[in-house]
């Protein structure tokens, strides 16, 4: 199996794994949600797993894997706002909590870049 297609596989176990979370564990997710959104956060954290898990099978599916990883490139650029309140929000926390949460936004480069390696794995 060519490198790029094991990285879209392991890509679709992350969002497959985090969209699981937000079924499972909704309250941390409901939290970075922005309040400028309308509705209330658990329908976004709600939506937002439905979006990785589609996205997940998407990547996992060799037909459609280009559109899939393209797609999950501009969802991890949508969610950044979300990451970018939490680290607002936790900037009195613990060191540890901190790191965490302040992590969590420069992340988001990795994650578009590693997206945009999987849609050319079917090239």
């Amino acid at each position: 199996m060519p490198r790029p297609a094991r990285s879209a596989l392991a890509l679709a176990g992350l969002l497959a794994a985090a969209g699981t979370a937000h079924f499972l564990v909704p309250r941390p997710f409901d939290s970075i949600v922005p309040r400028a959104l309308p509705g209330s956060p658990r329908t976004w954290t709600r939506a937002s797993g439905v979006a990785e898990l589609a996205l997940a099978a998407g990547l996992a599916v060799p037909g459609t894997r280009r559109a899939s990883a393209r797609a999950t490139a501009f969802f991890f650029v949508a969610v950044l706002p979300g990451n970018v309140k939490m680290a607002y929000d936790w900037r009195h926390r613990s060191t540890a909590a901190k790191a965490v949460a302040y992590g969590r936004v420069p992340l988001q480069l990795p994650l578009v870049l590693w997206a945009r390696h999987a849609a050319r794995a079917e090239d």
